[in-house]
């Protein structure tokens, strides 16, 4: 066997200096961030009052198919399912 001797490590963090963007960073650089976060905040809302208009438009179009259904006897009513469909007819 090769005897070698092992390196110890001590796991100490090294502090690093301050970067250039550190020492750049003025008290009128917080007004960015603001600004981000208002226009994120901006965007979500007009993706969920986007997204709400597309599910109610789309529901719309479903209820409007729904509501169409005739039969050759006449416009139902209303439907109630037992073992068999029981349809309220209008008559005229």
């Amino acid at each position: 066997m090769i005897d070698e001797e092992a390196e110890v490590v001590d796991g100490l963090p090294v502090v690093a200096e301050p970067s250039d963007v550190q020492e750049r960073a003025t008290p009128g650089a917080a007004l960015v961030p603001t600004r981000q976060a208002a226009a994120l905040a901006a965007t979500g809302f007009v993706a969920g009052v986007t997204t709400a208009a597309v599910v109610r438009r789309t529901r719309a179009r479903r209820a409007a198919r729904k509501k169409k259904k005739t039969s050759a006897i006449g416009e139902i009513v209303s439907s109630n399912s037992f073992l068999i469909d029981v349809h309220l007819l209008r008559r005229g």
